[in-house]
């Protein structure tokens, strides 16, 4: 087994670098943006990688910006919100529409049938595609 201790990994081309195994084999990929932000009280970033900016639309209702484009619209997005304030519910689930290549639109909702959207202390986001 070797180990690799550099500074930066650079591809050779505009793609992002692969990781394969020793049969060439694709193993996995880097996300291509990420987000935690904090939206009760003061809406805050917490920290985030190829986020411009989150905007803020109202209770629970939020669009979150790329800084870099995404190459198309096949994306897949993970999101999640901590459960630190439960709000008379124990879970909850987030959603997402209008995914376009600068942005997407992220909805957090209690365990209702997703009717009623809340604001959380902790939700985020990570973007895996091209």
């Amino acid at each position: 087994m070797s180990t690799l201790t550099v500074g930066t990994i650079k591809s050779v081309s505009s793609a992002a670098p692969v990781f394969q195994n020793t049969s060439g084999t694709e193993k996995g990929q880097l996300a291509k943006a990420w987000v935690s932000f904090d939206s009760t009280g003061t809406f805050t970033v917490n920290d985030s990688f190829n986020v411009s900016s989150v905007d803020d639309n109202g209770t629970g209702d939020f669009t979150v910006n790329f800084s870099t484009a995404m190459a198309n619209v096949n994306y897949a997005i993970g999101t999640g919100f901590h459960l630190n304030q439960h709000n008379g519910t124990s879970h909850g689930s987030c959603y997402v529409q209008n995914i376009g290549t600068s942005s997407f639109d992220l909805y957090v909702c209690n365990d209702n049938n997703g009717t009623q959207v809340l604001d959380k202390d902790h939700v985020s986001a990570v973007v895996f595609g091209d």
